[in-house]
């Protein structure tokens, strides 16, 4: 097959810049062939080398104890939860595919952040994903939708991993760019963990999993750049197809692999497939590789190096092996019945090289690749429509008259609303570990003992059929996490918004039990070169490492997603969306959102409105959005140091076994939060537990009752305790400085609230049938 010439236009096409293409130049001392030239591509993208990020991402905090696995170092973070014990997790992106092939392109997304996840030598136990799409009216994103939470639960089902949390917003600012941000967290020991790199010189190099083909074909790519009709139609080939039955194949093999200690290192073939796999193990261990593609198994006809290279098909892995022990790596790959070959050979050249029918196609040095992409100080500044955000005021907009009518509104907000629609499609109990399922303010999983993969030891005394060792029993240990993010917030404040997504994470935590170990974020923002967009990143980043500061949970690992942005449409709102993983120190700590008994004391924990705050709380709220159309003011201010407070109240009340429930106040304030906490407890699949409340918030006085209601003032918590404690919760919390409030009484069928200027009630069962069904109608 004749090679294009390399001509500006083709350096063009492959989204290389004149600058970048006369430094691959000066790297090679040589024009580039066409692989090496479609490698650079990948390779310096966005999607892997963050060029345009990387300064900005140096802000967040990444250190700390208990981090065994910092960011950037390997495909996922891992951190220590003691007895010997580590989770493994990250978040990431895939946006533009999901866009283009919305079933194809959510499955691989799952596929892609599991794989990463077991590449590090854990066993992948859980899955959430967070998602955004346009307005349910619109029948191409209803297609969207359904598409693509097909796609996460063909996946996720297939492979067994419970999908058991997430989140769903809708906004027309997503119309035409959906974001599908997949999750997974695993469990290993301190001394399972592995790394992607290609030690020891000599050691052979193995491919393992389904053959190549000519999907997905510079995804990467793809990826890092505006979203037009024209692309999408274009880069319809550049949407992976997934086999979940194939990467569980894949996944145990590498897992009994590891336990035979013959891999030297394992990365998996994910963006920029063999290109990325290749050239970032070399550059990780300061080694080369040299690897002959026609080894590597293809299942199309006279692939190309480019093709070969660049190729993105799935469940792919790559492993160096000690020199020697072949054998049983055939062995195993032979028992579980997967493709194999030995490709290539670890050196001493620190060059990445690439023969193909006797010929060199790639010879190109790999950190230059990895480590040195060009890295750009992009230009920012504030957005021309901030000036109309800060001049928002209320004068205009009239009071609530019907409070009732207005909540069943906002309960009926597609992005309040129940998303049983979705998780219901998905398995959320397989593996026997989770303990709080989808519905309440964070997930809770059990880590069991044989949750962790086959230790050395183990497998040695399998294979010679001998009693498996005694060791020391693991305790069980219990693990919370949850997603977060309000574009709307970012987008009318992005400094703001950026530590409103970190602490209503951090606070869902609290609400669980569990105090947070670490933080894995997925950067979803338009195109970079925008200075107003790149201002609307670098604000969002700052706010949200200064609220890691403040709650002790670094940043372990994550994703940049640019370029999310399509035609006349625009720019999606910023959504720095933040996953957060908690430890909940004894089961009995563990805590839902839902009132539990009547006659329980409803307590309000922080102030009910900032009454510092000109808006009110109104600012950016759903209920603003939802009744008055508008988008628009200042989202309400985020005290970390009060946060912080209220959290470790919380945390404290929560350890007294005082606390039976406990709901954060977010989207809709503290009357969607009362509603909620009647209406979300699940008895039994499709079985409701509705139970009601009398709520007397007459004594405060001053304010919009809109405000009062629906406004979303940061750092509210409901909590509700047995009537006898009440005083001493309250008084307990007042302590520590938090204000609190006994605010009424949980019991009835009816959701009763009084205020200063009257009352209003509502059966909870016309409640819960507004939350629970209004997706479900849209998708009808």
């Amino acid at each position: 097959m004749t090679e294009p010439a390399i001509t500006p236009e083709l350096v063009a096409k492959h989204n290389l810049t004149p600058d970048e293409y006369q430094k691959v130049l000066e790297i090679l001392g040589r024009p580039p062939s066409y692989t090496e030239l479609g490698i650079f591509s990948v390779m310096w993208s966005e999607h892997c080398s963050y060029k345009n990020t990387r300064p900005v991402l140096k802000g967040f905090p990444t250190k700390a104890a208990n981090i065994l696995v910092g960011a950037g170092e390997e495909n996922a973070g891992i951190i220590d939860v003691g007895d010997g014990v580590a989770i493994a997790f990250k978040i990431e992106s895939h946006n533009h595919p999901s866009a283009v092939e919305p079933f194809q392109g959510a499955a691989t997304g799952v596929g892609g952040i599991i794989r990463d996840i077991f590449t590090m030598g854990a066993r992948p136990v859980a899955a959430l994903n967070s998602l955004r799409f346009g307005e349910l009216a619109n029948p191409e994103v209803r297609r969207l939708f359904s598409g693509v939470v097909s796609g996460i639960s063909h996946y996720g089902n297939c492979f067994g991993i419970p999908t058991i949390a997430g989140e769903v917003y809708f906004d027309k600012s997503y119309e035409g760019n959906p974001l599908v941000n997949a999750f997974c967290l695993g469990v290993l020991r301190h001394d399972q963990i592995t790394r992607g790199a290609a030690h020891g010189i000599g050691n052979p190099v193995f491919y393992v999993g389904p053959a190549t083909g000519r999907d997905g074909l510079a995804g990467a790519a793809f990826a890092s750049q505006d979203l037009t009709e024209e692309s999408a139609e274009q880069q319809r080939g550049a949407v992976q197809v997934g086999d979940p039955f194939m990467e569980k194949l894949v996944c145990e093999a590498c897992l009994e692999l590891l336990a035979t200690g013959c891999v030297a290192g394992m990365q998996d073939m994910g963006a920029a497939g063999l290109t990325c796999s290749t050239c970032e193990t070399a550059a990780r261990a300061g080694t080369g590789i040299e690897i002959e593609l026609n080894k590597v198994p293809q299942r199309a006809p006279n692939m190309s190096s480019y093709e070969i290279m660049l190729s993105e098909s799935q469940e792919r892995m790559l492993i160096v092996v000690h020199k020697g022990r072949e054998e049983e790596v055939k062995k195993i790959f032979d028992k579980w019945d997967l493709p194999w070959a030995e490709i290539g050979t670890v050196t001493d050249t620190g060059r990445m090289v690439v023969r193909h029918d006797g010929k060199v196609v790639v010879d190109v040095p790999a950190k230059k690749l990895t480590d040195e992409a060009p890295v750009y100080q992009r230009e920012s500044k504030e957005a021309a429509y901030m000036e109309g955000v800060r001049a928002f005021r209320l004068d205009g907009i009239a009071d609530t008259t019907d409070a009732a009518s207005d909540l069943k509104k906002l309960l009926a907000n597609h992005s309040i609303a129940s998303k049983n629609w979705v998780y219901r499609q998905y398995d959320h109990m397989v593996r026997d570990g989770s303990v709080v399922c989808p519905g309440s303010d964070a997930a809770v999983i059990r880590i069991k003992g044989d949750s962790l993969p086959i230790t050395k030891a183990e497998y040695a005394a399998k294979q010679a059929g001998q009693p498996a060792p005694v060791s020391p029993p693991v305790p069980d240990k219990y693990v919370a996490f949850t997603c977060d993010c309000n574009g709307a917030y970012v987008y009318l404040d992005p400094y703001e918004g950026g530590k409103a997504a970190i602490t209503e994470a951090c606070r869902n935590l609290a609400c669980a039990g569990a105090s947070p170990l670490g933080a894995t974020d997925n950067l979803n923002f338009g195109n970079p070169h925008y200075p107003e967009i790149f201002w609307q990143l670098k604000e969002s980043v700052r706010g949200i490492a200064e609220g890691c500061r403040a709650f002790s949970a670094p940043v372990t690992g994550g994703n940049v997603s640019l370029y999310n942005q399509r035609g006349a449409l625009g720019a999606i709102d910023p959504t720095p969306t933040v996953a957060v993983v908690g430890l909940i120190e004894k089961p009995e700590h563990i805590t839902t959102s839902w009132f539990k008994d009547a006659g329980d004391a409803i307590i309000l924990l922080g102030a009910p409105v900032d009454t510092t705050d000109p808006l009110q709380g109104l600012g950016g709220s759903t209920y603003l959005q939802t009744v008055h159309a508008k988008k628009t003011g200042l989202p309400p201010r985020c005290d970390l140091e009060v946060a912080k407070v209220l959290h470790t109240t919380l945390l404290g009340l929560i350890y007294t076994g005082e606390v039976k429930s406990a709901h954060d106040c977010s989207e809709g304030g503290l009357a969607v939060c009362l509603a909620e906490s009647c209406i979300t407890q699940q008895s039994a699949r499709e079985t409701p537990r509705l139970i009601g409340a009398t709520v007397d918030l007459s004594s405060i006085k001053d304010t919009r009752l809109d405000a009062l209601l629906f406004g979303e003032t940061q750092s509210r918590v409901v909590i509700t305790c047995a009537p006898l404690n009440a005083t001493k919760v309250i008084e307990r919390a007042k302590l520590m400085g938090v204000p609190a409030a006994r605010i009424g009484t949980v019991g009835g069928d009816v959701l009763s609230v009084k205020t200063a200027t009257g009352e209003f009630s509502a059966p909870v069962s016309e409640l819960h049938d507004a939350w629970w069904n209004s997706i479900a109608r849209a998708m009808a």
